[in-house]
């Protein structure tokens, strides 16, 4: 996230933090079939009897679910809806059922399906050749990939290639789910409609924000702790990453603070470019990197350098061949004078407007006067922050 985010209309500037921390805190929790993780209502885990059908990304962590099911997998070998007349009006037909052919490496079968089945593989664009598995207990249905058979169809696809399935088409197929712990939170403080587990993922795509109570997360840290105590769960902390923190207030640091005292707290990287500056909502505190002193000694600070006049050029020299610019004799080594001397940003923005000041003078690389007069043009923030500073305005 970035320091300036937290300044929001919708939910509170802590609200946005916690909610930050709670997204970067993965639990595992482990069960098989037939375990119950809760009986509360609304659940405040989902339980295994109410099975997921949409995980979220895998980069986004949270409660790790494994669960064992029976499902029909394989190689989708035949799609054939079968209509039959619309009761409901004399006009036109509806789909009575789905024909689907499913194969293994051990042998084939033939399904015949629920025509919501049908609207569910219509939804994940399941085509002849896709290799799918249908839970057995609730119909969800679920695209694993391509067949390996067709990777050879195209030279060059986005497609994921999977092998065919071993064993029976039926079978016992272990299960992951993921959920974060700031979904559950968000998902328990605005419960809509029934209370299974697709209620509460459905609630999670609705519009507007609401912030969640401290006795909520409480309900739900004291659920993980418990599992944690029983040897079914274990806690992973993720990171979060503040850049520009020095946007952060008083109010804010004082709120890290205590989130940082929680045993479930995760790994937080604070990143800045402020030396000595004022703490924002204070008036007279002026601290290290603008953090508070007191947050400050909980930090290791990594040591950075300056770039050198060499490593400049090389950047400059990458982002010229990127964007297909040419460059001149000396140019490089001019671009890598003011970089050293102002920023390597503000050498980095010189080369566009220097490569149109070029083409318009007719000419397809860009030569030394060329940067010589942009410099002119555009003044970088040290220069700028000097010249006002002597025309006697203050900083």
């Amino acid at each position: 996230m970035v320091g300036s985010e937290v300044y929001s209309i919708e939910v509170k500037k802590t609200e946005v933090i916690h909610e930050a921390f709670r997204r970067a805190i993965d639990p595992e929790i482990r069960y098989d079939l037939g375990v119950q993780i809760l009986s509360s209502s609304p659940p405040l885990l989902p339980s295994q009897s109410q099975p997921i059908t949409h995980p979220l990304p895998p980069l986004q962590l949270g409660l790790r679910i494994k669960e064992t099911k029976e499902v029909y997998e394989g190689e989708v070998t035949e799609l054939t809806p079968t209509e039959s007349e619309n009761p409901l009006s004399g006009y036109g037909k509806t789909v009575s059922h789905v024909v689907v052919g499913l194969k293994t490496v051990k042998g084939t079968k033939q399904l015949r399906l629920d025509p919501t089945i049908y609207e569910a593989m219509l939804k994940e664009k399941i085509v002849v050749g896709d290799v799918v598995y249908v839970e057995c207990s609730t119909g969800a249905v679920k695209r694993v990939g391509r067949s390996d058979a067709y990777a050879s169809s195209y030279d060059l696809e986005a497609e994921t290639y999977v092998p065919l399935p071993k064993g029976e088409v039926r079978k016992r197929k272990e299960l992951v789910q993921d959920v974060t712990l700031g979904d559950l939170d968000a998902a328990n403080a605005r419960p809509q409609g029934g209370q299974d587990i697709m209620s509460v993922m459905g609630s999670l795509v609705k519009s507007g924000r609401t912030e969640v109570t401290d006795k909520l997360r409480k309900e739900v840290n004291k659920v993980v702790g418990r599992y944690v105590e029983q040897g079914v769960a274990e806690v992973v902390p993720g990171v979060v990453f503040i850049d520009e923190v020095h946007m952060l207030d008083i109010e804010c640091f004082t709120y890290l603070n205590a989130l940082l005292e929680s045993s479930m707290a995760p790994t937080v990287i604070f990143a800045t470019n402020r030396g000595n500056s004022l703490i924002r909502g204070t008036t007279d505190i002026v601290s290290a990197h603008g953090i508070p002193v007191d947050l400050l000694d909980r930090c290791m600070i990594v040591k950075t350098e300056s770039y050198t006049t060499e490593q400049v050029a090389k950047v400059l020299q990458l982002r010229a061949n990127v964007e297909g610019l040419k460059l001149g004799p000396g140019v490089l080594e001019r671009l890598a004078r003011e970089g050293e001397k102002s920023s390597l940003r503000y050498a980095l923005q010189l080369l566009t407007p220097a490569s149109i000041l070029a083409q318009l003078a007719g000419r397809t690389q860009i030569e030394v006067e060329d940067v010589g007069e942009m410099g002119e043009l555009f003044l970088d923030a040290k220069t700028s922050a000097a010249s006002i500073k002597e025309a006697g305005f203050e900083l």
